[in-house]
C-alpha cells in the first residue's frame, strides 16, 4: 500500500504497511535518521516530530495516519542549509552531552514556542516531557529562553 504525505516540505510516498510506525518509515524509507528510537512506547520523546504542526511521538504513530498530512522532522526545521534559531541556541548553550535525545527535545521546544512564545520556567517544565538521561534540563531551559519571542 502506498501512503502519500509531505515530509519537510516535499511530497513523499511510503511503500510499507500502514501500521508501520512513522519513526521507521522516516528512518528506513526516507533515510531521515535525525529522529531517534528511544523506548518504542512513546514515553521518552526521542522520536518526536510534528504532524500538521502538532508534536507527536513517531514510534507509536502508524504511518497510515499521516496520509495526506505534513510531517516535519529535525532535518526540516532549518532552511536552505541553515539551522533554525532554536538549533543554534542549542549549540550556543551547549545543551547536548550524549546528544541522543536532542532532536526530540528540539522538536518539543519548537512546538512549545509556537504555542507559547514566551514561556515561564514552569511552563517549559510542563511542556518538555522528553527524557534526557544526561540531565541537561537547565541548559534546555536556557536555550528556550534565549530564543523566546523571536521565533
Amino acid at each position: 500500500m502506498v501512503i502519500a504525505a509531505q515530509v519537510n516540505g516535499k511530497d513523499v510516498s511510503f511503500a510499507g504497511e500502514p501500521d508501520t510506525p512513522l519513526l521507521w518509515a522516516l528512518r528506513e524509507e526516507l533515510g531521515l535518521t535525525g529522529t531517534k528510537f528511544g523506548c518504542g512506547i512513546a514515553a521518552c520523546g526521542a522520536c518526536s516530530v510534528h504532524v500538521d504542526g502538532e508534536l507527536v511521538r513517531s514510534c507509536s504513530l502508524p504511518v497510515g495516519e499521516v496520509a495526506g498530512k505534513s510531517v516535519t522532522t529535525i532535518e526540516g526545521l532549518g532552511s536552505d542549509g541553515t539551522l533554525s534559531p532554536l538549533q543554534l541556541a542549542w549549540i550556543d548553550h551547549q545543551v547536548p552531552q550524549c546528544g541522543y535525545c536532542q532532536s526530540g527535545q528540539i522538536m518539543a521546544a519548537t512546538a512549545l514556542l509556537k504555542s507559547n512564545p514566551q514561556p515561564t520556567d514552569a511552563q517549559i517544565d510542563e511542556a518538555m516531557t522528553n527524557i534526557c538521561r544526561c540531565g541537561t534540563y537547565t541548559r534546555i531551559r536556557a536555550a528556550i529562553h534565549s530564543v523566546a519571542g523571536g521565533l
